[in-house]
């Protein structure tokens, strides 16, 4: 079993063995929020990259070892901070819900 949520997003052409990845999905009172924006921040809170969600809600990151923090950021809602562990062979499947 991978870690994807079912209706995820697909593994398939990724190595899983070579990396980290942190991939999720926002959702809003259940429902899937597409056009938000989930911030890497390293473990001194250093912004490493941001990527935007699909219409699906999800995100996906290749990350290195350790420790991060996923700072989810949408129109009308405090920013949303989640931390997550990434570690090399892993998948860390986060759900986020602002």
């Amino acid at each position: 079993m991978c870690g994807a949520t079912e209706g995820g997003l697909s593994l398939a052409g990724v190595d899983v063995a070579k990396e980290a990845i942190i991939q999720g999905q926002v959702v809003r009172d259940g429902s899937p929020v597409g056009g938000a924006y989930v911030r890497l921040l390293d473990r001194t809170g250093e912004f490493t990259a941001e990527v935007p969600t699909s219409a699906t809600g999800h995100f996906r990151f290749f990350a290195g070892d350790g420790q991060w923090t996923l700072r989810t950021l949408a129109p009308k809602v405090d920013p949303v901070d989640r931390l997550v562990q990434a570690s090399v062979g892993n998948v860390a499947e986060v759900q986020i819900a602002l």
